[in-house]
């Protein structure tokens, strides 16, 4: 169970759709070979394919300096919240296009796209989920789904990695099985808090209730309105000498710094700068951007990283950055507007994987506006196996942590309609060993 809904478990993934057709492209300017083939169910990935392994050694001794496109993926948005408008938005894609879909449900909601990755390959990723959604007042839909299909997602446990939860529209109301209680994300009313970070560790139960209760700002005093939500998760797996660490969850407070600033950022913020030109505004949720390093403290060696390519800017404006040389695998998600990778056109709600030699990397917004997810980290090199809610190193390991959720020892599920004196009564009746 996982923000991407009860049934998108990393075990049974939808079949994502290529940029591509042709089984493989060539590039022209590089003479590089790399998979676009539609993923099937046995080779789930064309991360995994010999073609593609071949493409990033030949790219990497071509280009040292600079990542390449190795493969592009557009995944399956799946209707949710509300289930009517993700339906529309499928037709839409199908008679306007794919670019006008997403530019509608921009502004509307009413899906989700779980990036189901092959973590063997994309380590120290495991999965990334975008969810966008809107909940009406006045949608009669809505409150008969309700009554079976809860408006979040109530008590699941995990254990073995990192959850991440940017949240970039609305909010959410966190409780846990150690008694924390959180309510965070990107509206005036959560003061900045706007990301996640809660460590599994050994073992913890949480609930993620959409905030729902407050309609949008532009809806304020309206008799009609809607409450807008929209997120990344992102599952970062843990080394095996930090799967059974203390579960904890902290949240993560805007703070906006200049290009220039000589002091660190204080603890538990993201550093948010914005270019000298004002083109570019570089969020650092972990890792780091020239020389502005995130202060959360991970035990994975990664960096998640949004960039987002201002209206007002120069058309079309640059990004750059310098990656570590040990982030060998680099993901970027195009959540919005239309960039150019590698002298290539990459649409929005694409997902372009990077070839692992080089260290510089350039984003060009072509229509002016743009807004992309940044994944980079230094492959774990451990076994993995990952089932459900869970991420450990052996299949054994996947078994035992879910005998250890069915004994109790992260606490017992609560019903999410609990008020918070109930809720912490039962956390108290109903302990976690860790």
């Amino acid at each position: 169970i996982n923000l991407s809904c009860r049934a998108f478990s990393p075990v049974s993934r939808p079949l994502p759709t290529t940029l591509f057709r042709k089984p493989l492209a060539e590039s022209a300017n590089l003479g590089l070979r790399v998979s676009t083939d539609q993923i099937d169910g046995n080779n789930s990935n064309p991360a995994t394919t010999s073609e593609y392994s071949s493409s990033l050694t030949r790219s990497a001794a071509l280009t040292p300096s600079q990542r390449r496109i190795a493969n592009v993926e557009k995944y399956a948005r799946l209707p949710v919240w509300p289930v009517w408008q993700g339906v529309f938005l499928f037709f839409a894609s199908k008679i306007f296009g794919p670019e006008v879909a997403a530019q509608w449900e921009d502004n509307i909601g009413g899906r989700v796209c779980p990036n189901f990755f092959e973590p063997a390959v994309t380590a120290p990723f495991v999965l990334l989920v975008h969810h966008r959604h809107a909940f009406m007042n006045w949608d009669p839909v809505r409150y008969i789904q309700r009554t079976f299909f809860p408006e979040g997602f109530p008590s699941h446990p995990h254990r073995g990695f990192i959850t991440v939860t940017y949240i970039l529209k609305g909010g959410f109301f966190h409780r846990d099985s150690v008694g924390i209680k959180q309510s965070y994300g990107a509206e005036k009313r959560h003061e900045g808090k706007h990301v996640q970070w809660l460590t599994a560790g050994a073992g913890i139960q949480h609930e993620e209730m959409w905030d729902v209760s407050v309609p949008d700002e532009k809806d304020e005093g309206n008799f009609l309105w809607t409450s807008s939500q929209e997120l990344y998760q992102i599952w970062l797996n843990l080394p095996a000498a930090s799967k059974m660490s203390t579960p904890d969850a902290q949240l993560l407070e805007a703070h906006s710094m200049d290009s220039s600033a000589s002091s660190p950022p204080p603890e538990n913020t993201t550093p948010i700068i914005t270019s000298e030109d004002g083109s570019t505004i570089t969020t650092v949720v972990a890792g780091e951007h020239n020389g502005v390093r995130a202060p959360v403290e991970c035990p994975t060696n990664a960096s998640i990283i949004r960039v987002q390519f201002t209206p007002n800017a120069k058309d079309p404006s640059t990004w750059t950055h310098t990656l570590p040389p040990t982030h060998e695998t680099a993901i970027l998600y195009i959540r919005q507007g239309s960039v150019q990778i590698d002298n290539q056109r990459i649409p929005p709600h694409h997902t372009v994987y990077l070839t692992p030699g080089g260290e510089q990397l350039t984003i060009q917004a072509l229509e002016g506006e743009a807004d992309v997810l940044l994944l980079s980290g230094e492959p774990l090199r451990e076994p993995i196996a990952s089932q459900g809610s869970m991420v450990m190193n052996t299949q054994e390991e996947i078994q035992k942590a879910y005998m250890d959720y069915q004994r109790g020892f992260m606490g017992m599920p609560w019903d999410h309609a609990l008020s918070d004196d109930e809720w912490r009564e039962h956390v108290k009746q109903n302990p976690s060993r860790y």
